[in-house]
């Protein structure tokens, strides 16, 4: 049973791990959700600073996301982007007229000096969302992806190129000199801190780059708080999203005891579907506990029943 005075803690990329976000916080009452996005995906576009996972949480949570494309605002209109192109700029990253809003909010008010947390905490109230979202770092980490058409940044990657090219290599550029942010490491003391969640996101390009900030992860197993992790593999393939395919690429056998292996060091709990039943004695004999859940969030219902299952289970832990 959910006790209102637990806390919990949910990593999360974008539009997979937003779903079981959105889930999340329609479980927990106000102050009991901190959302930690990944920020190796932001970059400068057009002279606006974007931080495409953080837009991405706060347009679901605040019921604003665009359901059809999975990304950026409903009811959005593109006629900033067709003017562009009149004029030869970059329009391989769309931006649509509702959502520069947010690109053009956060770039002024860093340029005045507010640290990206700051930003995130104001459009949070801004948009009445309940939980709270933070940045992994207010410092700048970046994706890099090594690939056979040479190194790109991940929105070259996964944008303009559409994840086809063959990756060899990922790596973060700043992480070294990268700082946790105070609030989450104000959530790791927290003595009313259930558990850690790992939302079912990219291992790769969403989770790790959060991982890789320096003494993050002898933080969070420091806490002593079990971390439970949904895996983003269902019978062999991805939710959603580039992840099978890199997978395979990197000589990874694309199953959910692989996605055990990749978070055995951190993980206490790991959730997978109930299609990948026959893998479960195997994970658990790897010291995992392990849930067998309907992981597939096609709907609301789906986002809630996950959420609460986890909830629930982290109950007994």
């Amino acid at each position: 049973m959910n006790n209102v005075s637990d806390k919990y803690l949910a990593l999360s990329g974008g539009i997979g791990g937003a779903k079981l976000a959105f889930g999340l916080n329609c479980c927990l009452e106000k102050s009991q959700l901190t959302i930690v996005a990944n920020t190796g995906d932001d970059f400068e576009h057009l002279g606006l600073l974007i931080s495409p996972d953080i837009d991405t949480l706060l347009y679901t949570l605040a019921g604003m996301n665009n359901s059809q494309l999975g990304w950026g605002r409903k009811d959005e209109s593109w006629n900033f982007s067709e003017a562009c192109e009149q004029f030869g700029l970059d329009t391989w990253f769309k931006l649509g007229d509702r959502d520069l809003a947010i690109h053009f909010y956060r770039s002024q008010r860093i340029k005045l000096g507010a640290s990206l947390s700051q930003v995130v905490s104001e459009l949070c109230d801004r948009l009445k969302i309940q939980a709270t979202i933070i940045p992994m770092s207010d410092d700048p980490v970046r994706t890099v992806i090594k690939t056979d058409k040479g190194t790109l940044s991940f929105q070259e990657y996964f944008v303009k190129n559409r994840c086809l090219p063959i990756v060899s290599n990922i790596h973060f550029e700043g992480k070294e000199s990268a700082r946790p942010s105070t609030a989450l490491v104000d959530c790791l003391n927290d003595e009313d801190l259930k558990a850690i969640i790992i939302c079912p996101s990219n291992p790769f390009l969403s989770v790790q780059p959060i991982l890789s900030i320096p003494s993050l992860r002898e933080k969070i197993k420091a806490s002593g708080k079990p971390v439970i992790v949904i895996s983003p593999i269902v019978n062999g393939d991805s939710i959603k999203g580039p992840t099978a395919k890199l997978m395979r690429e990197m000589n990874l056998n694309c199953n959910v005891k692989t996605i055990a292996e990749i978070y055995k060091d951190i993980a206490t709990t790991i959730v997978i579907d109930k299609q990948d039943e026959a893998e479960a004695n195997e994970i658990s004999s790897m010291g995992f506990d392990v849930m067998l859940e309907n992981i597939v969030m096609a709907n609301d219902e789906d986002k809630k029943n996950l959420a609460k299952a986890v909830i629930d289970f982290s109950g007994n832990l």
